[in-house]
């Protein structure tokens, strides 16, 4: 299973959860210290900014980084949960959380994982940069960009309420 939260409660998460491997999305990836009994090659560190499209001066989420995050989550052996963050655990932690729950199950309906995820959390917002591109990895034909898209925007917060997703 896959367990989403802030920054903020980060190592909290992953103690609780007893979780091995860990997702980060930030940008300012010197802000994020890694729990001390998660290998570092359990750590995937993506250095993005929560935003749709370019900006000047941010960095969008781009094809390479849900490339990587394809290859970490097709390498986790799931024997123990991850923990997937970003800033505020609302965005791109939610969206990196939907693309791994898509990939691993492909013949799962990409609405009911997104409804799973916001009956879990009402603050769920997918970052639509990072949906769109592992919809077309992951050969979802639209399919993802329309299930998030229909959860509408989500609750407003500063930080997400951590929930975890079931990926069965």
């Amino acid at each position: 299973m896959i367990h989403v939260c802030s920054l903020a409660r980060l190592h909290a998460t992953v103690d609780e959860t007893k979780a091995l491997h860990i997702v980060t999305l930030l940008r300012r990836t010197d802000v994020v210290t890694r729990p001390s009994h998660i290998a570092e090659a359990n750590h995937l560190i993506l250095s993005v900014d929560d935003i749709p499209s370019p900006m000047d001066g941010m960095v969008v989420p781009a094809q390479e980084h849900v490339e990587r995050l394809i290859d970490f989550v097709s390498q986790w052996d799931r024997a123990a949960p991850m923990v997937v963050h970003c800033y505020a655990g609302i965005s791109r932690s939610t969206a990196a959380a939907f693309t791994a729950a898509c990939l691993i199950n492909p013949e799962r309906d990409e609405m009911q994982i997104a409804q799973a995820m916001r009956d879990a959390s009402r603050t769920v917002q997918p970052n639509k940069a990072i949906v769109s591109i592992a919809d077309r990895l992951l050969k979802r034909d639209g399919r993802m960009v329309r299930a998030v898209d229909a959860l509408g925007p989500g609750y407003p917060a500063e930080e997400g309420v951590p929930f975890r997703l079931d990926l069965v």
